[in-house]
This record gives structure tokens, sequence and C-alpha cells, in this order.
């Protein structure tokens, strides 16, 4: 008899699986409101939305506020600090090289006395 069990809580088992990977794929929103009155004067709503996807889908869809959520992804302001150093860093090349362009032509005439010195 115990044989007999395993093959249906093997049917459930993978029904599970088709059921979460439908609900992964597809996509399930649950919306709900919670409302506290107190002698018909509201005091606290609650309001909740709920989404259950896969990431894949949540981009899809335009649902990636993750990646731009501070709190979610600290490593977001690092990156922009970062970034203005190395923007500043270029910067300062940018002016060493041009430095250095205007300074060529005399560093050629020496280059071309020597060579004909020579």
């Amino acid at each position: 008899m115990g044989s007999e069990l395993q093959p249906g809580r093997q049917h459930q088992a993978s029904g599970l699986v088709d059921v979460l990977d439908r609900v992964l794929d597809k996509g399930l929103v649950v919306a709900g409101d919670i409302k506290v009155s107190l002698a018909e004067v509201e005091l606290l709503t609650i309001r909740i939305r709920l989404i259950v996807c896969s990431i894949d889908k949540a981009q899809e869809i335009g649902l990636d506020w993750w990646r731009y959520d501070h709190y979610l992804a600290p490593g977001k302001q690092r990156l922009e600090v970062e970034k203005a150093q190395l923007q500043q860093q270029v910067r300062m090349l940018e002016r060493k090289v041009e430095s250095l362009t205007r300074r060529t032509p005399s560093a050629k005439r020496k280059a071309a006395a020597r060579s004909n010195g020579t």
C-alpha cells in the first residue's frame, strides 16, 4: 500500500513545480487593502501590492527598480563616486597631454638639430 502512495506524491510535486514555473514565467499579482477604523473614522490604511515573477519577466515588463534604489543597491553610490574620480583623472591627464603637445615643436627642433649635427 505504501508503494501506491509514492506515484501520487511524485505527481503532486511535479504539479507544484509546474505551477511555480508558470507563476514565475507569467507572473502573479496580488493586491489588497487593509483599513482600520474606529467609530467610522479611518485610522490606518495599508495598501498591499505583491508581484511574484522571475527577474527576467520583471525586467521585461519594466519592473527593475531595484537596480536604481540606493537602499537596495548601495554599491551604486560608490560607483558614482569612483566615476567622478576617474573623470577628474581623465581631465588632469588631458591637460598634461595638451601641455606636452604645446612643447612638442621645440622638442622637435632640438631633435632635428641633434640629428643634423651628427
